[in-house]
């Protein structure tokens, strides 16, 4: 059962090493020169990555700035539309008190009025 075992394995290891083999062979043949040919533009590739990186975080500090001045300014321009909007509210509240106080006025002028011609009217009549 041990020798069965072992010559089934040794062969499936055999083939496994033998593949191995003949990637690294053809990594070393095919890979290694196409790498350093193309080693050469890295550090121009890791510059241009760097400069965009650079581009990135200054785009990303601009819209931060530009985004916290709109909600500076969003939050000013609601103080300001509260603040007129108290005052519309105290102006009306000032006029409809005006307009209050002039018809009650008017009705007591009217009732004096009626009064006085009424007591005419009970003075003729007698």
């Amino acid at each position: 059962m041990v020798k069965e075992f072992e010559e089934k394995r040794g062969d499936r290891e055999v083939e496994n090493l033998f593949s191995i083999l003949e990637k690294l062979t053809d990594i070393k043949d095919s890979q290694v020169d196409k790498l350093k040919r193309n080693g050469t533009s890295l550090p121009i590739l890791n510059e241009k990555l760097e400069q965009a990186l650079q581009l990135c975080e200054e785009v990303e500090k601009d819209y931060l700035h530009i985004k916290k001045e709109s909600e500076q300014k969003r939050i000013e321009n609601h103080q300001k539309r509260q603040k007129e909007w108290d005052e519309f509210i105290d102006d009306m509240n000032f006029k409809c008190k005006r307009i209050d106080n002039t018809f009650e006025e008017k009705e007591e002028e009217l009732r004096d009025l009626y009064t006085d011609l009424n007591h005419k009217l009970n003075i003729a009549n007698k």
